[in-house]
């Protein structure tokens, strides 16, 4: 049998899956991780199309702001800060995450959870 099959390769042991995804630590684990990315990716939607729809219908959007430089550009350019402060957010969130998979397949492995 394979991991894939559900099989441990190291003890031989097959895991439950199901009772992972049951576990009161897995459940807290994904209610975290989506009240983190769910927000952030709505605010993510929100400001990248913000700038389409403001060009449309906003004239002084392409007004100047800085010298030559319209708002239009200034929106564009923050929105390279975003994704950039987005993805810096994430990936030091996704350490604490990481903490509590390994925590989970721990409990996997010694036998309280999933096997």
């Amino acid at each position: 049998m394979s991991v894939k099959d559900g099989q441990s390769k190291k003890s031989g042991q097959s895991i439950d899956y199901s009772a992972i995804v049951q576990s009161e630590k897995f459940k807290r684990l994904m209610k975290q991780k989506n009240s983190f990315v769910l927000p952030l990716t709505i605010f993510f939607f929100i400001f990248y199309f913000l700038l389409p729809i403001m060009t449309s219908y906003f004239p002084t959007i392409n007004q100047p702001a800085i010298g030559a430089i319209t708002w239009a550009w200034l929106l564009g350019f923050a929105q390279f800060i975003m994704t950039w402060s987005l993805c810096m957010l994430y990936s030091n969130k996704a350490k604490k995450f990481d903490v509590i998979v390994e925590e989970i397949k721990q409990e996997a492995r010694k036998g309280g959870v999933g096997l």
